[in-house]
Formats: C-alpha cells, sequence, structure tokens
C-alpha cells in the first residue's frame, strides 16, 4: 500500500480461532462458517465496525454467498473482490462450465453424465476421470480403469461427471479481469507437483496458445471480476483443452505473484478509483517450490482471541 500512497489495515476473518492466517494480519475476527444463516449480519457488523475498502473473498465455498451480498456490500461502502453470481454458479458446476465452454467455442475434454457414460461405454476410451458435479482441491476425483467400475457406481446415488482424460501437460492460467472486462494479464504455470489439489511446485512458461486462451475464457463470462484461474491441458502437439475455471485466487497464484503479476495492487487501485495497467513482462521460467512452515505463539495468545471473539 505504501507504493500506493496510501496507509492500510489488514482485517482478516475465519470461522476457526487457530487459523494461521489470522496470525500475519491487523486485526482478525471468528465468524460464523460462510453456510450459517448468522453469517452475513456478523459480516455486515464487522464491515460497519472496520469500514474495510474491499473484501477478497479466498475459498469456494463462501464466493456465491458473497456474490450474492455484492449489493448490500456496496451500500456500506465496501467493494467486493468477487465476480458476479453467474460467472460464480458457472464455475462452480461443472456440467455448467463445460456448457459455457462448448457453447462459446473452447476446446474442451468430452464430458457426459454417469448415466449417459453407461449407457454409451463402447464410445468411451478408458480410463477416464470422474469428478463430483460440485467440488474443489481434486476431493472425490478419481480415475476410472475399467468399464466395470464405472457400473458399480452407477448406483451409488453419486452426483458426478465423467470426462475424458486430456493429453499432456496440466497448466493453470492465472488471470485478472477489471471493470471494464480487460484481462490486464494471463499468466501460465506448469503444475510439476501437486498436494491434496493444491500445487506444491511450479513453473512459469511464456506460451502464446495458453494466454490467449485463458484471457478470452475469463474475458467473456458474464460478469467476470478480478482474479480468476483457468485450468488447460496442453499436449505435445499443441492441442489444448480447459478443464476447470476458478473465479478466485488460486493456491499456486504466489508463483504468479513473484513472477510479475501483482493482481493484489490491481484490485486496490480499482477500489481507490485508479485505472491499473496490468502487465505483461512478468518472468517466465521462474519456479516455485513449497516447503511447509509452521506457526509459533503461546496458548495465552489463543485464548485471548477466543474471548476477544466472544465479547
Amino acid at each position: 500500500m505504501a507504493q500506493l500512497g496510501v496507509r492500510a489495515r489488514l482485517v482478516a476473518i475465519d470461522a476457526s480461532l487457530t487459523a494461521p492466517a489470522a496470525q500475519f494480519a491487523d486485526g482478525f475476527y471468528c465468524v460464523p462458517r460462510c453456510d450459517d444463516a448468522a453469517f452475513p449480519q456478523a459480516l455486515a457488523e464487522i464491515c460497519r465496525r472496520e469500514r474495510p475498502l474491499t473484501i477478497v473473498p479466498t475459498i469456494d465455498t463462501e464466493l456465491l454467498t458473497y456474490a450474492e451480498r455484492a449489493p448490500e456490500l456496496a451500500r456500506l461502502g465496501v467493494r467486493l473482490a468477487c465476480s458476479a453470481p453467474e460467472t460464480v454458479a458457472i464455475c462452480a458446476d461443472k456440467r455448467l462450465s463445460h456448457v459455457w465452454l462448448r457453447r462459446h467455442g473452447f476446446p474442451v475434454p468430452r464430458q457426459g453424465t454417469l448415466d449417459e457414460v453407461c449407457q454409451d461405454l463402447h464410445s468411451w476410451l478408458f480410463p477416464v476421470i470422474v469428478k463430483p458435479v460440485f467440488g474443489s482441491a481434486s476431493v472425490g476425483v478419481r480415475r476410472v480403469h475399467r468399464p466395470a467400475e464405472l457400473l458399480a457406481l452407477r448406483g451409488q446415488g453419486l452426483d458426478v461427471v465423467v470426462q475424458e482424460i486430456a493429453r499432456g501437460s496440466e497448466y493453470t492460467v492465472h488471470t485478472y479481469v477489471d471493470r471494464q472486462r480487460r484481462c490486464l494479464a494471463a499468466v501460465p504455470c506448469k503444475r510439476l507437483e501437486v498436494r491434496g489439489g493444491e500445487v506444491s511446485k511450479g513453473l512459469t512458461v511464456r506460451h502464446e496458445g495458453l494466454m490467449e486462451l485463458a484471457s478470452q475464457v475469463s474475458s467473456q463470462l458474464p460478469g467476470a471480476y478480478g482474479p480468476l484461474n483457468v485450468q488447460i491441458f496442453l499436449s505435445e502437439d499443441g492441442d489444448l483443452r480447459v478443464i476447470e475455471i476458478n473465479p478466485r485466487f488460486g493456491g499456486g497464484y504466489p508463483l504468479a505473484d513473484r513472477a510479475g503479476m501483482a493482481s493484489p495492487r490491481w484490485l486496490l487501485e480499482e477500489a481507490l478509483g485508479r485505472r491499473p495497467l496490468g502487465c505483461e513482462d512478468w518472468i517466465d521460467d521462474l519456479a516455485m517450490l513449497r516447503y511447509d512452515e509452521s506457526v509459533y505463539l503461546p496458548g495465552s495468545a489463543l485464548r485471548e482471541q477466543a474471548l476477544e471473539a466472544a465479547s
């Protein structure tokens, strides 16, 4: 914020008092879960007290809750760094996102419902990927190697989609869409290693095809705004396939940030009424190798936070 010539305070909220990120914020509030009926009121009270310039949602499960309350937050003078409900809904539902991508002419792998595929097994090449319709962090994703395994899943009442396995390497392309629906940057990061659905090792790769495809997808979404990321497979012969869109900061965004993509700054500039310039000269061939780090503090500090949260 010093670069923007303003002083700022970072306030974090979480449903857990033991959230490590809380120890790095200037202020912290423990709130109900985002799907709790008490959450909107708690959020409004914090906004009245703290008068934040902008709110940045960071996890899939809270995006729609925030997006639907954008008008209410605006009346409190708070800007929301989140796409419109239409975009959030499209990205959250893997069936909707597949239909939207195909309708707009973007390349996607073949996809079908469990029933559709089981009724047409002879036309599918195994193995296939089975994914929950609503899900994140690769939870519930499985590789099915034989038709018999897929038929066995059919009677379990699972809300899933079946997808052909895309060829090549997977990339997360981090993008930013401003209020004028301009894509200010698209930084492809090759997923070298993934742990728990999140990138633990990655590499920036300047590939024009990936950049152009991700930019078009992000800017054409209805009401897209702020940080997004597009998951794309790139084969050795140059074939591209979009498999997923996330309207939020991706878990591997720190690599794009270190490479020169300044999405947090752009959010603040727009909140201040300024026009961000974007960036094209980010660092290519930059690797990120992650490791775990611990936060240590007296237990009394957690107990004090609990007392403050209860007061």
